[in-house]
């Protein structure tokens, strides 16, 4: 079993994570990171709380569903940061810390790795990772964001599913066409989080929405929505500066979706 250094990662955090980090803990093995950090008091406003395991025995993914990777297949971080403030369009969050890790794997030396609405990144037509943001209501109406990443690194060639299916499961190893150094690689996603924390609270999802389009993998493709007022169908049509998923139902109808799950998603066909 592969286990993580965690002083060579928090070495290798960048300077703006270090020097707002008030505590760092990594785990051979625990069952949820993100569980074990809400269950955590905050960090102060403006500061990190990290921890990190490449053995999760009991991930959580959104709407209850279990993250499940082999023990030493993968990274799985959670990261808990306090805004001063209850942030509008905080569930975008999601969307921009997806976009951090991309450009963070893009630094890792492994780039082309696109975007899935609302929490997934996509390696080739694969799932390569997820992400699950949670919140915990503080005094004075500052709020605490937990922040879970889920990153397949190895997997082995049983855990791969053929690409015939559809964000069939994806990992590094498969897809990128040099492995980098793993505690490098942990660090360069904590640091990815953490600025798309620090960044969202400065600006907001806008500053994220051009680049967060040019990774869109939904676009163009036919969908299939699950919403909480039924499914939603048509094409992607990009998303909206507030991180609303656009899906264009035709005869010019073009319908804003803020929550819900892709539970089907079709081949692309020609790209505006």
């Amino acid at each position: 079993m592969i286990n993580l250094d965690g002083e060579a990662i928090r070495r290798s955090l960048g300077d703006i994570v270090a020097s707002r980090l008030s505590r760092f803990d990594a785990f051979d093995e625990i069952e949820s990171t993100n569980s074990y950090l809400m269950q955590q008091a905050g960090p102060p406003p403006g500061r990190f709380h990290v921890a990190i395991t490449d053995n999760q025995t009991r991930g959580r993914g959104r709407h209850g569903r279990v993250w499940r990777s082999p023990p030493g297949s993968g990274l799985c971080a959670s990261v808990a940061y306090t805004f001063d403030t209850q942030l509008r369009g905080l569930p975008a969050l999601t969307l921009a810390i997806g976009l951090g890790l991309a450009e963070a794997l893009d630094g890792a030396g492994v780039p082309g790795v696109r975007l899935k609405w609302p929490n997934d990144l996509v390696a080739g037509d694969g799932k390569l990772g997820g992400i699950l943001t949670e919140t915990q209501a503080r005094p004075n109406a500052a709020v605490t964001v937990v922040a879970g990443v889920g990153i397949n690194v190895d997997l082995g060639p049983e855990f791969r599913v053929g690409a015939d299916r559809a964000l069939c499961a994806a990992d590094l190893a498969g897809f990128a066409t040099a492995m980098p150094p793993r505690d490098e690689l942990a660090a360069r996603l904590i640091d990815g989080v953490c600025a798309a924390c620090v960044g969202f609270e400065d600006g907001g999802f806008a500053r994220y929405a051009d680049g967060w389009s040019r990774r869109d993998w939904l676009r163009g493709r036919e969908l299939t929505i699950e919403t909480t007022r039924g499914p939603v169908t048509g094409i992607g049509a990009g998303i909206d500066v507030d991180g609303a998923l656009l899906v264009d139902e035709g005869g010019g109808s073009v319908r804003h979706v803020t929550s819900g799950s892709v539970v089907a998603a079709g081949a692309t066909g020609p790209r505006a």
